[in-house]
């Protein structure tokens, strides 16, 4: 049985107008997509964001990672 997560990256329209943003901090989800695609280690964005936990940005990657396995698996 799958377990279920709290979501660690949410969207509020009062919130940088509705940009998905880490759980409690301004940082957009899409800035570690950005600095994974650049090459940049994890342990760089965490040191830029200090506001986003170690835990959270890899859960934020589990959860997307597992949206999009079940986007792609047949039904």
């Amino acid at each position: 049985m799958a377990k279920v997560q709290e979501p660690v990256v949410h969207s509020d329209p009062d919130i940088m107008s509705g940009t998905p943003v880490f759980v409690g901090t301004r940082v957009p989800f899409q800035t570690l997509i950005d600095y994974i695609e650049a090459g940049q280690p994890l342990s760089e964005f965490l040191e830029d964001f200090p506001t986003v936990s170690k835990e959270q940005a890899i859960a934020a990657l589990e959860q997307a990672k597992e949206a999009l396995l079940a986007r792609a698996r047949p039904a």
